[in-house]
């Protein structure tokens, strides 16, 4: 049975803060630039530092496509490259492999989509209109291959791929990682780091059967979620950074070798509560030769899915240069501050527009806000600050304010 089939309101409101506004790699994440302008001047410090030509490697669903186009035609006078595919599109009423279901439905049909599911059969219940969805990254082997960019590049003598989400800062290109692999002949890398609070529903790497194997929560029973969430059983997470033999990815797919395990994920799509069948590039990892998993610096992995993450990078508690975040050195604590935003911020819009600046949250341990909270200009921020706005008051935090383990609940609690 699987133990997370169905995430509560807040945690699916937090997915979808960022995506509420624009795709993902065209949101401004600091000082005008996307993640898209990132990537580009990573890359392009790159290729100038070692005079190669290393490209950008897009790949869109249908529903990213038409964006990213328009988008890369800002980098045509780089010394970037950037190629793009699209990922396959699935239909839940009969032209893919996967479906869609209503998380609703009578007792009678659960047995009966276990057993389409167990035939890869497409199916839907109760839904009229044809619901479209991207099968997960897992897609992204079969997908460079069916493009043609996956022979293109051999054909030029590349040898690896570096695959990392959209929304991971931290994920730049490590030419000491790359070394490392050429010198074992590893087909296959896996950054993973030590889990934090934040971080216990990740993936993990197990060894089963005498392969390196990817274990997602999804695959846990409910008697074990426990132990899976552990900090102590399981210490390191999967980032989604991974480093894969191109040589590699052509010969398992040509032999139709990559059969990874199908992952339940819900989801809300147009008002309706469906999961969608999913598979995941991690999973991969056991069909590799020689494939092998890394302990990297939690530096290397910075994701940006909220807004509240968006208020970490922006602050002072990183630096920006040549594409690349920096953590301020004068943060004594190793892990980040735990921010939580009222649904108030939720949309990037909205966000931007209750800060007159970002505060200072060097020194900041955790940040708790809700309701109609706005910020003024050069505010500092320090220990436990919980922040929240009585039903129908607009509260204000005024230009310069410190606030150091308080909590803010009306205008009478700024003052002392």
């Amino acid at each position: 049975m699987n133990s997370e089939k169905a995430l509560n309101k807040k945690e699916k409101s937090q997915k979808r803060k960022l995506n509420e506004l624009a795709k993902i790699s065209l949101i401004s994440v600091r000082s005008g630039f996307t993640f898209l302008d990132l990537f580009v001047a990573q890359i392009q410090n790159l290729n100038t530092k070692y005079g190669c030509n290393v490209p950008l490697v897009l790949m869109n669903s249908f529903n990213t496509h038409d964006d990213t186009m328009k988008s890369v035609e800002l980098y045509s006078n780089t010394n970037v490259t950037v190629h793009m595919f699209n990922q396959e599109s699935i239909s839940s009423s009969g032209c893919g492999r996967f479906y869609s279901i209503p998380l609703q439905r009578p007792a009678w049909q659960g047995w009966m989509v276990d057993f389409l599911s167990s035939l890869f059969a497409t199916f839907s219940l109760n839904l009229v209109t044809p619901l479209w969805y991207p099968p997960g990254h897992g897609d992204l082997f079969q997908s460079l291959m069916n493009s043609g960019k996956l022979d293109a590049f051999l054909a030029e003598g590349k040898e690896y791929v570096f695959v990392a989400n959209s929304d991971n800062l931290g994920a730049i290109v490590d030419s000491k990682i790359l070394k490392y692999l050429i010198k074992f002949k590893h087909e296959y890398c896996m950054e993973v780091t030590p889990k934090t609070l934040a971080d216990v529903k990740g993936g993990t790497l197990i060894s089963y059967d005498g392969k390196v194997q990817l274990l997602e929560i999804a695959q846990v029973p409910l008697a074990h979620v426990y132990e899976f969430k552990s900090m102590d059983e399981f210490r390191a997470f999967n980032t989604n950074n991974l480093w894969v033999s191109l040589k590699a990815i052509k010969r398992l797919v040509e032999a139709d070798a990559l059969k990874m395990e199908i992952i339940p994920n819900p989801k809300e799509v147009k008002g309706v509560e469906v999961i969608q069948l999913e598979t995941a590039a991690g999973a991969a990892i056991r069909f590799f030769d020689n494939a092998v998993g890394i302990n990297v610096p939690r530096s290397r992995f910075l994701p940006v899915k909220a807004t509240s993450d968006l208020l970490l990078v922006q602050s002072d508690l990183y630096t920006l240069a040549d594409g690349y975040f920096s953590r301020n050195t004068a943060r004594a604590e190793r892990s980040d501050p735990s921010i939580e935003l009222g649904p108030e911020f939720n949309k990037v819009s909205n966000f931007l527009s209750r800060f007159k600046s970002i505060p200072s949250i060097i020194s900041l341990d955790r940040l708790s806000v809700s309701g109609d909270v706005w910020f003024g200009a050069n505010i500092v921020l320090k220990g436990k600050v919980k922040i929240a706005a009585k039903e129908r008051v607009k509260l204000e935090i005024p230009d310069g304010a410190v606030l150091e383990n308080k909590e803010i609940n009306g205008p009478e609690d700024l003052s002392g």
